[in-house]
Formats: C-alpha cells, sequence, structure tokens
C-alpha cells in the first residue's frame, strides 16, 4: 500500500522523510495540490454502490483504495498553478481532491478537519488549560479599553498575531514582541490583537509529537541575553538546540492534547521559567522539525516515516453480522 504526501515541491522537510520511507521500500507518491489540473489528475466513479477513485503525479498512477495513510505536510491551494487559476477552480478541485481522499480509509497526518480546528490559536489555549498545561495569562481583544486594564494587571506583556500569518506575505513570520510601557492601545479597535503575560524564560522547548512518541529539544537562553528578544525564531543561533527529557505531568497532558484535537502530529512550543515549568504557547499542527533534527540528532523524520508506514486501514467490511474481505 502506498503513503500520499501532499506537500510543495520545495519542500526539503518532506524529502528527509521520503528518504526513509525509500530505504523501507514503502511505495510513496508526493504531489502538490497546486499542480491540479497541470501535473495532477484525478477520478473518481461511483457505480453499483462502489467507489473506485486514481489520482496521477509524475506519471505515476495510485488507487485512492490503495492508500495507507496520507501526509498533509504543507499543500499549496488546489489548482493554484492551473493555467487559469480562479477562486472557483480552487474550490472545485480542492472539493474533488480532499473529497475523494476522505472516502478513503488511509490514516491521516493529520485529517484536514482536525488540521483546520487546531489552527486557532485561541482554541489551543483553551485545550491546553483543559489538559493541565500552564498557560501564561492572555488577552485577545478589539476593545481598546481592556487592552489598558490587562496592562494594569499584568505590565509586562508581549504582544503577537492571532494567526500567526503576515496580512500581506503569508510566508513572512511577524515576531513575538514586548510590548513598551505606558503603550498606547488604540489601534487594538482596528484589528484583533493577542496580548500575553511574558514568561522570564531560561530556556525555549520545542516538543514534537509523533503518533505517541515525544522529541523534546530545549535551547538555553543566554545569560546576556537582550530581554526584548523574547521571539526564539530570531534569537541568536549561538546557543545550540539540546535533546530533552519531558516531565512527566507535561508527557501526560501533551498526549491528552494529541488525543483531543485528534492529531497525529504536533509541534508544541514552551517557554520554561526560573523554576523549572514549562509554559505552553502553542501547537503548529504542521510546524517545521528539520531544524531540529538537524542539531540534536533526534530521529523526527524517521518516526514519522515509521507512523505513516504503519499497519494500513483494516479492509473488512462488517456485512450482516459477517466480515468480508475487500480485496
Amino acid at each position: 500500500m502506498t503513503v500520499l504526501i501532499l506537500t510543495c515541491e520545495e519542500d526539503v522537510t518532506a524529502d528527509m522523510v521520503v528518504v526513509h520511507l525509500s530505504a523501507s521500500g514503502v511505495p510513496v507518491v508526493r504531489l502538490d495540490p497546486a499542480d491540479l489540473t497541470g501535473g495532477v489528475a484525478l477520478s473518481g466513479e461511483y457505480v453499483h454502490g462502489a467507489f473506485r477513485g486514481h489520482l496521477s503525479a509524475a506519471g505515476r498512477l495510485v488507487s485512492i483504495g490503495g492508500l495507507r495513510s496520507v501526509w498533509v505536510r504543507r499543500p499549496g491551494p488546489a489548482a493554484g498553478r492551473a493555467a487559469e487559476p480562479s477562486a472557483w477552480l480552487t474550490e472545485e478541485s480542492s472539493q474533488a481532491l480532499y473529497g475523494m481522499l476522505r472516502g478513503s480509509q488511509a490514516r491521516w497526518m493529520n485529517h484536514p478537519d482536525a488540521a483546520r480546528r487546531a489552527r486557532h490559536k485561541p482554541w489551543q489555549l483553551r485545550l491546553a488549560q483543559r489538559c493541565g498545561l500552564p498557560v501564561p495569562a492572555t488577552l485577545i481583544t478589539t476593545f481598546p479599553q481592556a487592552a489598558r486594564e490587562f496592562a494594569a494587571r499584568y505590565p509586562d506583556l508581549v504582544v503577537k498575531p492571532v494567526s500567526g500569518a503576515h496580512p500581506q506575505d503569508p510566508p513572512r513570520a511577524v515576531p513575538t514582541s514586548r510590548v513598551a510601557p505606558e503603550t498606547d492601545f488604540s489601534a487594538v479597535a482596528f484589528g484583533p490583537t493577542l496580548l500575553q503575560r511574558r514568561v522570564a524564560k531560561r530556556a525555549d522547548i520545542r516538543l514534537t509529537v509523533v503518533g505517541e512518541q515525544l522529541l523534546a529539544a530545549r535551547k538555553a537562553t543566554p545569560a546576556d541575553a537582550d530581554p526584548d528578544e523574547v521571539d526564539v525564531r530570531f534569537a541568536s543561533a549561538a546557543t545550540p538546540w539540546l535533546p530533552a527529557d519531558v516531565p512527566h505531568r507535561v508527557a501526560e497532558a501533551v498526549l491528552r492534547y494529541i488525543r483531543e484535537a485528534e492529531l497525529a502530529y504536533g509541534a508544541f512550543d514552551f517557554a520554561e521559567d526560573s523554576d523549572g515549568t514549562w509554559w505552553f504557547l502553542e501547537c503548529n499542527q504542521s510546524g517545521q522539525f528539520g531544524f531540529v533534527e538537524v542539531e540534536t540528532a533526534q530521529p523526527i523524520a524517521r518516526s514519522i516515516a515509521e507512523w505513516l508506514a504503519g499497519p494500513g486501514p483494516d479492509r473488512r467490511d462488517h456485512i450482516n453480522g459477517t466480515n468480508t474481505t475487500v480485496l
């Protein structure tokens, strides 16, 4: 059975996983939905109570019923590179592709419905609290007065995007920044703003979860670090990421989060304070892991490949109380 990887062509992180799958002899088809209806084609037939579907990419034909797993890594918008792209064609192509794939018995990393829900940061914060993870005091608001009152209660704040995406340039990351004293919060009225109590951290933690496997990395904050540099993505590269143990209570809470979010993969970011408490910041359901593996030698790509190559779907249909094998 085949592993299907949905991602863009330049995704070198996916290449790391493909290497392991290929070495294990697991068939892999990799395609970008953006290449519909050019280099990628699809067909599905619903006749006499049965479904037969196929995908074609790079000269290879794969049966949707023969998929072992689907890894939704970093796919482009469906038909985004068509000869005459349009919002209508993207919606039609997305409905066709993901609708057919939803009808397969393949395992998902991650299922599109779960992934879409998991992107919402307010939802993440609430789920993290419910699962027992410490969450810094947070406000998301368009009320300037609410922002002023929150700042009065928590004078040391950071501000970050609610979505994490830059409105004019989606690939660009907007850094988390400290809020200056006496800030005028009038602009809050023009767009949702996320304010959060700053954690005086002694380290950043990236915890990658694959299935129920936890792989944690720790990046210590230098003693002479600029206190205004709070976003690890823009921090000095002088301090390396190193493998770290996961506290038992954190591990239990994170696995509960993964189960309740219905995710097979998640990249958790924590801030570790001087007491050793791991404060939950976010969980990126498609977060990068290549930089962590390169620095720590943790087998993240291999773990993902093993999960994708795991037991395929149960091919037995239960009809009238009997098991009928579907060939």
